[in-house]
């Protein structure tokens, strides 16, 4: 499977397009995701965005529930709801169109337009792609339970990425089923599913459906 960035993602969908563009495999841009939106932040129109507390920018047009937290540094994008009880610890970078529902919390992540996490989701040190979907209670596990590095399985291949702390990569229009865990360096390909209930280590390929582990199907 190519894990490649461009593979996974369309960089069109996201303000962090230019910066993704740098690295080979998009995991070796969690690191500079808080410097990322610090640059990006003073350049956003004012016409536009709002900067509502230091280092929070919001659009005009995102709604933003009275009991949500948005913890500097982040970026809202136009049209996303952010919903009653949302956690934004810090480092998120949401784009377009996103929906980041009733007490989810998220924390030096990258989501692409068109995202939705919409209920009881964790998502930390990760990047979700152009409209990806993760079901209600679905998280990403971003620390090894033995706190070693992460290592990105891809067959046979072992990507060392150098990092304790990596949830997942999940490429464009990828479902995620209900209350399932993406280990610690999970990465799924374009236009993939995850069946509820699931607990998804290494690497999913593009257009199958992984249904438990070691039983990923082709999509017809």
């Amino acid at each position: 499977m190519d894990l490649t960035t461009t593979a996974l993602l369309d960089l069109s969908h996201t303000l962090a397009g230019d910066y993704l563009t740098r690295f080979q495999y998009p995991w070796e841009a969690l690191d500079g995701i808080q410097d990322l939106i610090l640059t990006l932040g003073p350049a956003l129109d004012p016409a536009e965005y709002e900067e509502r507390s230091p280092h929070v920018w919001v659009h005009k047009t995102a709604a933003v529930a009275p009991t949500a937290f948005l913890g500097a540094p982040c970026i809202i994008g136009p049209e996303t709801e952010v919903r009653h009880c949302a956690f934004i610890r810090g480092s998120a970078l949401v784009g377009a169109g996103c929906v980041v529902g009733n007490s989810v919390e998220l924390k030096n992540v990258i989501l692409f337009d068109g995202v939705q996490t919409p209920h009881y989701n964790y998502v930390g040190d990760s990047i979700l792609g152009f409209k990806s979907h993760m079901g209600a209670g679905s998280i990403t596990s971003n620390v090894k339970s033995d706190k070693t590095l992460t290592v990105v399985r891809n067959g046979e291949e072992r990507l060392e990425t150098g990092r304790k702390k990596f949830g997942a990569i999940l490429g464009d229009h990828v479902e995620v089923g209900c209350n399932s865990v993406l280990n610690p360096g999970t990465v799924v390909g374009r236009a993939s599913r995850i069946y509820p209930l699931s607990s998804v280590r290494g690497a999913v390929p593009p257009d199958s459906i992984f249904k438990a582990p070691g039983t990923i199907v082709r999509q017809a």
